[in-house]
């Protein structure tokens, strides 16, 4: 008992201690609550929206690298491949993979831009007339640019944010930066397929090559 009653004691010294200093270090102040004081404070805390803007665009890079690499690696006459091998009646083909993924690519960061998504993403299916590896290919860099574009303009103000279908977040809480963040995820889920679609197929992604 006497040994808990000396920590409580030196707790309170330390305590006592650090408010002093704090006291000490600045003048003393009272903040109340909805002054201009108290709203730069808070401000201090809110979004950098040029460090989210270099982080997302280190990512995007990231990202674009790993997927365009794997769906460049996999052979042309492959590109209509869908496993058999399981349960797999009715999943896409590697082609149509990289399609939908641009497709959504493109549909998210023509919302996060405040604009209607292409007419010709269909429903997160892609353009019916790209069908070669190369056309994929394009649309598929093409897609990454348009996020490019999207994460720059985070925290620009004269740029308006328009809701999405294809997203479960709601109009209220999307935003730019949300969006953004949700292709990248959806990139990335189908890059894992894309990955094993691959292997099936005698091909080391090159992501994952020594």
């Amino acid at each position: 008992m006497k040994q808990m009653k000396s920590i409580m004691v030196a707790l309170l010294w330390l305590v006592g201690s650090c408010s002093a200093l704090a006291q000490a270090d600045q003048p003393s102040r009272t903040v109340l609550v909805g002054s201009p004081q108290l709203h730069a404070e808070r401000d201090d805390v809110a979004l950098d929206a040029q460090r989210e803007r270099i982080a997302l665009q280190i990512l995007l890079r990231s990202v674009e690298k790993k997927i365009v690499s794997a769906a460049d690696a996999m052979p042309a006459d492959k590109y209509g491949f869908a496993p058999t091998d399981g349960e797999f009646k009715g999943v896409r083909t590697f082609g149509q993979q990289v399609k939908h993924l641009a497709a959504t690519n493109h549909i998210l960061a023509a919302a996060a831009l405040g604009e209607e998504p292409p007419t010709d993403a269909g429903d997160e299916v892609g353009p019916e007339a790209i069908r070669t590896k190369a056309e994929i290919l394009d649309y598929l860099n093409g897609s990454f640019a348009r996020l490019g574009k999207a994460i720059d303009a985070i925290g620009d103000k004269n740029v308006g944010v328009k809701s999405s279908p294809i997203s479960p977040l709601r109009a209220n809480v999307a935003t730019r930066l949300t969006f953004t963040v949700e292709a990248l995820i959806h990139a990335f889920d189908h890059y894992g397929q894309m990955v094993e679609y691959l292997r099936m197929n005698g091909v080391v992604p090159p992501a994952s090559r020594p």
